[in-house]
């Protein structure tokens, strides 16, 4: 699969949509930053995108458009908490390195 969930993202993911009142699953979208390098960025789906690629992973749907795909195959999500704070990882083999920030990575 080239892209899937861990099993707590994917119930996160089902949380997040449960509480807006439905949706058909998340969008990951690759995107330049401004720190040079490529960022993720989440939106949720309510209607998919002509070309979009769906991957279903512990009941949960993950679209990405084919350009995005090319940065994310392979890619794991993972949903992470470190005390109050809480947001989704990305596990993606692709990268060869990451900004300070944290926000964006270089492949």
């Amino acid at each position: 699969m080239a892209l899937s969930f861990t099993r707590r993202a994917a119930e996160e993911v089902c949380n997040y949509l449960d509480e807006r009142g439905g949706g058909l699953g998340i969008r990951v979208i690759v995107q330049s930053s401004e720190c040079s390098g490529m960022a993720y960025r989440l939106v949720f789906v309510d209607e998919p995108d002509e070309g979009d690629e769906v991957f279903e992973s512990h009941g949960a749907r993950i679209y990405v458009d084919p350009k995005s795909l090319a940065w994310l195959q392979g890619t794991v999500i993972d949903f992470v908490q470190a005390g109050e704070d809480s947001g989704f990882a990305f596990n993606n083999p692709n990268v060869s390195s990451q900004c300070g920030c944290g926000e964006s990575f270089y492949v």
